[in-house]
C-alpha cells in the first residue's frame, strides 16, 4: 500500500505576513534572528529593540511579486530604563483585476482588489545587560473585494550576548493566534431548497460558510558572530533555522562586509534545504552617516524567486 503525506503549504491564512520587511535582513538571506541595531530586526525578533540604543524609524517599499505593491514602517522609541515601545504597521495591495467567470472569461467589465494590513504595538527591554526579550501585538486584516478576515498575532521572542564581540543568540515565535475565517456581502447568495418542486420560494437569502484557518506561525532560532579585521573593517557571519507550521523546515545563510563603519556589502541564501523552494541568492548593500545626533540609514536588496523573477527591496532609517 502506498502512503503519501500531505504538504502544509498553502493552509494558513495571512500569507502576507511572512513578507520580509527589512532590505538589511533579506540581503543576509533573512538570518536576523540574532541581529540588532535597527527598528525592522522586530520583524525576526521583537527582543532586537530592546538592544537600541536610540529611538529610530524605519520605512521599506518593495515591489514585491506580480507587481504587487508592499510597504513598511516601524517607529520604535527608546525610554530609557524602561526599555523601547515600537508601532509598526504592513501594508498590501494587489491594485485592480479585472472579475473573470466561466461564462465571462474575458471580464465582466468589473474590477476588484486584494488588501492586506496590519498594526503592530510592541516593547522590549533588556533585563540584564546581555539578555533581552520583547513582544508584539498585530491587528491584521485581509480584504478580497466585499469580503475580509481579520484577526490578532503575538510575536515574541529572547535575545543573549555571549560575549560584547563574540557569539550572540536569538530565538523568536511569530504570528501566534487564533483562526481567521471570511465573511462579507461576497459570500451571500439565493438558494433554492428544493430545486425539483415548483412552487416553492427559489429565492431564499442565505450565506455561505466559510473555514476557519490558521496562522502561518513560525519558529526561529539563530546566531551570529562578528569578525573583527581591524579597527574599520567587520565580518558578520548569520545563521538561522527555521520551522514555519505551514512549511518544511529551513536554514537561512547571510554574511556582511562592514567598512569604516558606514558601508556594508552583503550576501546570503535563503530557504536552504526548504522543499520545492523558488530561488534562494540575495544580494545586497547598506549605507549609513552621521549628521550631528542623527544617523541617517539606506538599504537594498536583491532576491532571486526562481521562476517568480526577483524582488527589490528598498529601506530609509533615521535613528535619533
Amino acid at each position: 500500500m502506498l502512503v503519501l503525506s500531505q504538504s502544509k503549504v498553502g493552509t494558513t491564512v495571512g500569507q502576507f505576513l511572512k513578507i520580509e520587511p527589512s532590505a538589511r535582513g533579506t540581503a543576509l538571506g533573512n538570518a536576523s534572528t540574532s541581529l540588532y541595531g535597527e527598528a525592522a530586526t522586530a520583524f525576526y525578533n521583537p527582543a532586537s529593540i530592546g538592544r537600541l540604543q536610540k529611538s529610530n524609524v524605519q520605512f521599506t517599499h518593495s515591489n514585491w511579486l506580480a507587481d504587487i505593491d508592499y510597504n513598511f514602517v516601524i517607529v520604535a522609541l527608546n525610554i530609557g530604563n524602561l526599555g523601547t515601545m515600537s508601532l509598526q504597521a504592513i501594508s498590501l495591495n494587489s491594485g485592480e483585476i479585472d472579475v473573470r467567470t466561466v461564462e465571462q472569461p474575458m471580464g465582466t467589465g468589473e474590477r476588484y482588489s486584494v488588501t492586506n494590513f496590519a498594526l503592530g504595538l510592541g516593547y522590549a527591554r533588556m533585563l540584564t545587560d546581555r539578555v533581552s526579550v520583547g513582544m508584539i501585538i498585530n491587528y491584521l486584516r485581509e480584504t478580497i473585494w466585499h469580503s475580509n478576515a481579520a484577526g490578532v498575532a503575538l510575536n515574541f521572542g529572547v535575545q543573549y550576548k555571549l560575549s560584547h564581540y563574540g557569539l550572540n543568540l536569538g530565538a523568536s515565535v511569530a504570528n501566534f493566534g487564533p483562526r481567521m475565517k471570511y465573511s462579507g456581502r461576497d459570500l451571500f447568495i439565493d438558494y433554492d431548497f428544493y430545486p425539483d418542486k415548483y412552487g416553492d420560494n427559489d429565492n431564499l437569502p442565505a450565506e455561505l460558510r466559510t473555514d476557519a484557518y490558521q496562522l502561518p506561525t513560525i519558529f526561529r532560532f539563530g546566531m551570529s558572530y562578528p569578525v573583527r579585521l581591524g579597527d574599520n573593517n567587520r565580518i558578520l557571519i548569520a545563521v538561522d533555522a527555521k520551522n514555519p507550521s505551514d512549511n518544511t523546515q529551513s536554514l537561512n545563510l547571510g554574511v556582511e562586509w562592514k567598512i569604516l563603519d558606514r558601508f556594508a556589502l552583503r550576501g546570503g541564501y535563503r530557504d536552504l534545504f526548504l522543499k520545492d523552494s523558488e530561488g534562494g541568492l540575495v544580494f545586497g548593500a547598506g549605507m549609513q552617516l552621521e549628521y550631528y545626533q542623527y544617523n541617517l540609514m539606506f538599504d537594498y536588496a536583491w532576491a532571486d524567486y526562481g521562476r517568480l523573477e526577483q524582488t527589490h527591496r528598498f529601506t530609509l532609517g533615521l535613528g535619533f
